[in-house]
């Protein structure tokens, strides 16, 4: 089989890019491992997919080279793809911090893509696995579970190595170490962390409770929602704080992001003077939280009144300084997205293609780029297949 462009992954990246070459009248062929088109589309935002994001920033991403995003986000914006969901009628709506999802499904998305490749003529070839690949000098040589496929140009939007259950590998990865293209370690980010005991076995009882918080490390911080769970630490503030978190490294939780002013939390022990610490705070806190704090010595189990000055300074620190040192996180069974990848030292941010081998792009999430929580990555797949397309002119 031969074809001018084969993209390998039919993923968000892959299949946008593939509509905009087909419709362009390239002859495209897409190769992809599993049997359905999109399949971390499908699963993303709760099945709703976070498709972007109504604010997008080079900051929201993190890279070796932070500026690499810049090209492709200006040139294919947040407000091109919104055009395009309008294009087909698909009803979105926003939730916090500019978040816009599918009012009724994913499969809104992917079939917004797919008929953009049916525009085209996208030709797909699926359950198929690519083994090697070679480069011919004119072209490239795939090697796959169907047989030889010769392609002209070769455009890598393999993902990353996040939710593997859903048929993620390490082919994008492989394939720039055999063509000698620099790949920055990989780690899990967006992702849980997990607690060693016996803090686990305390905060086990917490399992299912979401509060707002304000949760940082030394490089970042975060003002959301974190839900305890029967591991450790999850929800948006946690998933956004672990893409910056080293191993070893302990984090600061405020549980009273909202209470700035040490005097406010001492007005409210003032006016309740008599009551216990635990009942004082049960607006604040979650009882069950307060338990645990009372079990991990953070607070006494005791009436307000009771407390020195000294004492009610140390818990108010206590309650905005409350330091965990996590075990380490879920890894990339459910983290949202691979920290690393494809060093940008080593593409075009113009036209993602590889400096030393002009038809070979990649493009996506395989590439060492990657957004926040958000609708970011998604963001970064339309714009990074978008700056690609572009440059088959």
């Amino acid at each position: 089989m031969q074809t001018k462009i084969t993209i390998v992954g039919a993923g968000a990246a892959g299949l946008f890019c593939a509509g905009l070459l087909g419709q362009k009248g390239y002859d495209v062929t897409v190769i992809d491992n599993g049997k359905k088109l999109g399949r971390k589309i499908l699963m993303s935002g709760g099945g709703k997919c976070n498709f972007t994001n109504l604010s997008v920033e080079p900051s929201h991403y993190i890279s070796h080279n932070p500026h690499f995003c810049k090209s492709a986000l200006k040139r294919f914006t947040q407000w091109d793809f919104i055009q395009l969901v309008n294009q087909y009628g698909i009803s979105y709506h926003e939730k916090a911090h500019g978040q816009l999802f599918c009012d009724n499904s994913a499969q809104d998305i992917v079939d917004l893509l797919v008929k953009e490749c049916q525009k085209g003529h996208v030709n797909f070839v699926m359950r198929t696995q690519v083994e090697d690949i070679d480069s011919n000098g004119q072209g490239f040589q795939l090697y796959t579970s169907g047989g030889i496929m010769d392609s002209e140009n070769l455009i890598i939007a393999t993902g990353g190595l996040s939710m593997p259950a859903l048929g993620m590998t390490s082919i994008g990865y492989k394939i720039a170490e055999k063509f000698a293209i620099p790949v920055v370690p990989v780690k899990a980010g967006l992702v849980p962390f997990t607690l060693h005991k016996p803090l686990l076995d305390v905060l086990a009882n917490l399992s299912g409770i979401a509060i707002l918080v304000e949760v940082s490390n030394q490089r970042m911080s975060f003002k959301e929602n974190l839900l305890f769970t029967h591991r450790g630490l999850s929800g948006p503030a946690i998933l956004q704080l672990s893409s910056y978190w080293q191993a070893g490294e302990s984090i600061t939780i405020n549980l009273l992001p909202e209470l700035v002013f040490e005097s406010s939390f001492k007005l409210l022990l003032e006016q309740n003077r008599n009551q216990t610490i635990k009942n004082c705070l049960a607006s604040l806190l979650p009882k069950r939280l307060i338990e645990a704090l009372i079990q991990l010595n953070l607070m006494d189990d005791l009436t307000v009144k009771q407390l020195t000055p000294r004492q009610q300074q140390q818990l108010y620190y206590n309650l905005t300084h409350w330091k965990i040192t996590p075990n380490g996180t879920e890894g990339y069974r459910t983290a949202e997205v691979t920290l690393g990848g494809i060093s940008t030292d080593a593409l075009s941010s113009k036209t993602m293609a590889v400096k030393t081998l002009p038809n070979l792009y990649f493009i996506g999430e395989v590439v060492d780029v990657s957004g926040w929580l958000g609708g970011y990555n998604f963001q970064w797949a339309w714009s990074s297949a978008f700056a690609c397309a572009q440059a088959f002119n």
